[in-house]
């Protein structure tokens, strides 16, 4: 019997109308499948629902990986896939296997020369980057950074200096300590460094800028418990 397939299956960034972020052709394949490897049942399971009232969720199998699932279980998860079955990768939020852990479970997929396949969808930070007039073509992405101020400090350091080389440099934060990164930025970063603050991309309340940490210090927003992607240049 052929294996099945994988797919990399995008979700919403946040509370916004499903319909205007998600193509229809991924909502087909997404209602179509029956074995899930997700970050978080319930919030799988919520979304699912959403895109489908009548999503028969009592007959999906629903596997969950993320940083506390054991890595010898990863593997199992795997056998359904390799018996026929097509399988549906999904995050908390955007698209799986960026600061996701979604990407250990494709590394043994290709091992197994199981298809996996990407479907379309919003990705924050890509979305975040376009709109920032900063470096498209050379970037990196960095991210979570060290929690520890001064680890977080020195980090920082290390990620201006690379932006000086020509190197957008892309990272995050959990939304509950948003305001502490932006203002160990606003400390640490040259005045001439600039900053691309993109904050709940797609959603209602959507505010991307792009100034110096000098103009940054003149107008500084309150961005706690909100999604932000940071990016230095």
């Amino acid at each position: 019997m052929a294996a099945g397939k994988i797919y990399m299956i995008p979700v919403t960034l946040g509370d916004e109308d499903y319909r205007k972020v998600i193509p229809e052709k991924v909502l087909e394949i997404t209602r179509s499948l029956r074995l899930f490897t997700v970050e978080d049942i319930r919030s799988a399971r919520r979304y699912l629902r959403l895109i489908d009232k009548d999503f028969p969720i009592n007959d999906t199998v629903f596997n969950e990986l993320n940083e506390h699932t054991n890595e010898s279980e990863i593997g199992e998860y795997i056998e359904p896939v390799l018996k026929g079955s097509d399988m549906g990768i999904m995050s908390e939020a955007g698209l799986p296997g960026i600061a996701d852990p979604g990407a250990k479970l494709i590394t043994i997929a290709h091992r197994k020369r199981i298809r996996v396949i990407p479907l379309a969808g919003p990705s924050s930070i890509l979305l975040a980057l376009i709109s920032s007039g900063l470096n498209g073509q050379s970037f990196c992405f960095n991210g979570y950074l060290p929690v520890k101020p001064s680890d977080r400090a020195s980090r920082l350091r290390e990620l201006e200096k690379n932006a000086r080389e020509g190197y957008a440099q892309i990272f995050m934060e959990t939304p509950y300590r948003n305001q502490r990164m932006f203002e160990s930025v606003l400390s640490v970063c040259s005045d001439s460094t600039v900053l691309c603050i993109a904050v709940d991309v797609t959603l209602p309340g959507e505010n991307i800028r792009t100034m110096t940490i000098s103009d940054w210090k003149k107008n500084q927003p309150s961005i706690n418990d909100r999604l932000a992607i940071f990016i230095i240049q």
